[in-house]
């Protein structure tokens, strides 16, 4: 069956792609039709031919419909479709609701399942609430145009809430001519968050510079920043603009702003107060129209109270704010963003890797990334250096992975006690625990699984005596 794809009326309504659709689903969408654009197939490779994930409309949000005795082929449609756009909700409507069908789902790269059968008030919540994580997906589509530096393409990777919030934040600032400040540990992507910012503004087709202030010394800072004259000093041949000025129109990174020296703090406040730069050894000024953002790991407010940091440029930058989760609090990104650099790295390599081993990527989940997402892509990298056999279409971890992993063998008291008391405050409700918890299901499933917790013989505790004897069991407490 080919693809077919209902008459749009108008261009506002969301996409859903809708894969192995039966009776029963057809009985939910019956009145969906006037609220979303539908495309319904049987055949997934027949979709991808059609190029309906490549042409700059991906879908909104893809729907995996799939009886009890393929239930476990639908997480093998997932990965397929999560290798061909890596960012795309995906709901897998299943009879299957076992913890160790969600915890390879959640592998697979679904998003979230429904189980079968339901209502139509539970399917169209889910629906919904899919959706909302996808709402700012387009801001950073993969046809986004590029700056003229050529910088590689910006891509913020996961479908956690969290994320979905920075890309919230990024639509929301990126209209707008407002200076930005990103804060976050590093190695969490704020360098791509500031890309992101920039390709989706109207400067997308001027300049997008980044100054380290981390890498330049004191003493170069002025130059390279405001340029110079010929003749400005000894080795100046001729004029040169600097970064500021480079950035005409377009957009600047102050990354590490928090390492640049009070002197070159005063003087780039001047310039982004008076919105004009003096290169060294001229007289003349030259007009700067250009959006600012500055990005750190350090806190800027105890810098400023142990007075290495200037309050009026803190308040100058601290117009916008974008604070990026460390990948620690948005673990359920992990298996998106291994696809995603396996993608990266085979044809660098020269390889056809499909996926990493489920062992590895249960490692993955349980590691607590001090380098975050900088990390996570180096592992993979070293990943690829150590693959045995040409041919390898399963990956392991490298040997210097593996050697440390026993280091994070101990798992959080605080998180695991967490989730049980919500498990008990809500009678063992997996659903309404995970609401309580502000989590996604599977991310509770996923905890659940980390931690140990099983709950099988949670249903047969009929008081709360019992209830908190078992607690304590799981708790080791005597």
């Amino acid at each position: 069956m080919n693809p077919s794809r209902s008459e749009l009326t108008s261009l506002s309504r969301p996409h859903i792609f809708i894969l192995e659709h039966n009776k029963h689903l057809h009985r939910h969408l019956r009145n969906t039709t006037e609220r979303y654009s539908l495309t319904i197939t049987n055949d997934l490779w027949q979709a991808i031919d059609s190029n309906i994930f490549h042409n700059g409309s991906s879908p909104d949000l893809a729907i995996i419909d799939v009886s009890l005795a393929q239930s476990w082929r639908g997480l093998e449609i997932g990965k397929d479709l999560r290798q061909h756009d890596p960012t795309i909700p995906i709901l897998l409507i299943t009879q299957k609701s076992s913890e160790n069908f969600a915890l390879s789902a959640l592998r697979s790269g679904i998003t979230d399942y429904i189980k079968e059968p339901c209502t139509h008030e539970e399917f169209s919540e889910r629906v919904t609430h899919c959706l909302n994580q996808n709402l700012t997906r387009d801001v950073l589509s993969k046809d986004k145009i590029l700056p003229k530096d050529g910088r590689p393409e910006s891509t913020l990777i996961g479908v956690s809430n969290t994320i979905q919030e920075v890309r919230r934040d990024i639509k929301k600032i990126a209209c707008t001519h407002s200076n930005v400040l990103i804060t976050g540990e590093t190695g969490t992507g704020k360098e791509v968050v500031a890309q992101a910012i920039h390709l989706n503004s109207q400067r997308r087709d001027k300049a997008f510079v980044c100054v380290n202030c981390a890498a330049i010394p004191g003493t170069l800072l002025e130059s390279e920043l405001f340029g110079y004259e010929q003749g400005a000093f000894t080795g100046a041949m001729q004029t040169k603009k600097g970064k500021l000025e480079q950035a005409q129109d377009g957009t600047i990174l102050f990354d590490e702003i928090g390492d640049m020296e009070l002197s070159a703090q005063a003087k780039v406040l001047r310039a982004i107060e008076e919105r004009q730069v003096h290169r060294l050894g001229g007289g003349d000024s030259h007009p700067l129209n250009i959006r600012v953002v500055a990005a750190t790991n350090q806190d800027l407010e105890e810098a400023i109270s142990q007075k290495q940091f200037r309050s009026d440029l803190f308040y100058r930058l601290n117009v916008a704010r974008i604070q990026l989760p460390p990948l620690r609090e948005r673990k359920e990104d992990i298996p998106s963003l291994v696809q995603h650099f396996i993608r990266e790295f085979n044809p660098k390599f020269h390889r056809e890797v499909e996926e990493m081993t489920t062992e590895a990527l249960e490692s993955l989940l349980k590691y607590t990334w001090p380098g975050n997402v900088r990390e996570l892509r180096n592992l993979i990298e070293a990943s690829f250096i150590h693959l045995q056999a040409p041919t390898t279409k399963h990956m392991e971890l490298p040997p210097q992975f593996r050697a440390k992993e026993k280091q994070y063998a101990d798992l959080p008291q605080n998180e695991r006690d967490l989730i049980l008391s919500a498990l008990l405050s809500t009678k063992w409700s997996r659903t309404k625990a995970a609401k309580k918890l502000e989590w996604s299901r599977m991310t509770l499933y996923r905890k659940m699984a980390k931690h140990d917790i099983r709950i099988a013989n949670h249903k047969t505790c009929e008081n709360h005596a019992e209830q908190t004897q078992l607690i304590n069991k799981q708790c080791n407490i005597s």
